[in-house]
């Protein structure tokens, strides 16, 4: 609801010519764009934020990489020193080397590496997709389950997992058969 009103706002003072100015950055060296683990992060942002938008950071890592790294998590990314970004891109590719708990990595015993390791970027993806495919391999239940594109994690199947939310193809189709063998009846 509260979008529509910004929207609505937003479309108004452009009609009647009134539109905010934009806020300058508070000093000359402000970045409108970070670079951090291959991924371009708004500079606008605070960086408990705009670390968020890295695939495989949550808030507690975020927060965990803001604490380690001694920066203040409401700041915006786009003030930080390169020194700072550096700082945060070497803790975030070896955060056991900075301290970082290893109940906050998401492949706590990995079974490839057999430790515990942070996975970021696309790797998280692929980590994902490997896991499924060993499931697939292994023919386990979930496996199995992954195979003929059922929900895995017990989610009923009558009505909700079902992918086709219009028109149902399968009734029309068993129409059109049904209405096919009664005109063959009719012709013998």
């Amino acid at each position: 609801m509260e979008e529509k009103r910004e929207k609505i706002r937003n479309v108004e003072e452009q009609r009647t010519g009134k539109v905010e100015k934009i806020q300058k950055p508070e000093n000359k060296d402000f970045k409108h764009i970070v670079r951090i683990i291959n991924t371009d992060l708004p500079g606008e942002k605070a960086v408990i934020i705009a670390l968020q938008n890295i695939k495989g950071i949550g808030f507690t890592m975020a927060n965990a990489v803001c604490r380690v790294a001694n920066i203040e998590p409401s700041t915006r990314i786009g003030n930080l020193s390169e020194a700072q970004t550096e700082k945060i891109q070497q803790i975030l590719t070896n955060p056991q080397d900075f301290g970082i708990p290893s109940w906050l990595y998401n492949r706590r015993n990995d079974p490839y590496y057999g430790k515990d390791h942070h996975v970021l970027g696309l790797n998280v993806e692929l980590s994902r997709k490997e896991d499924i495919d060993k499931m697939k391999i292994m023919k386990s239940y979930k496996g199995i389950r992954h195979i003929y594109g059922l929900p895995v994690r017990g989610q009923r199947t009558r009505s909700n997992f079902r992918k086709n939310k219009g028109k149902v193809i399968g009734v029309l189709k068993r129409a059109a058969k049904a209405a096919k063998s009664a005109k063959e009846q009719e012709k013998k």
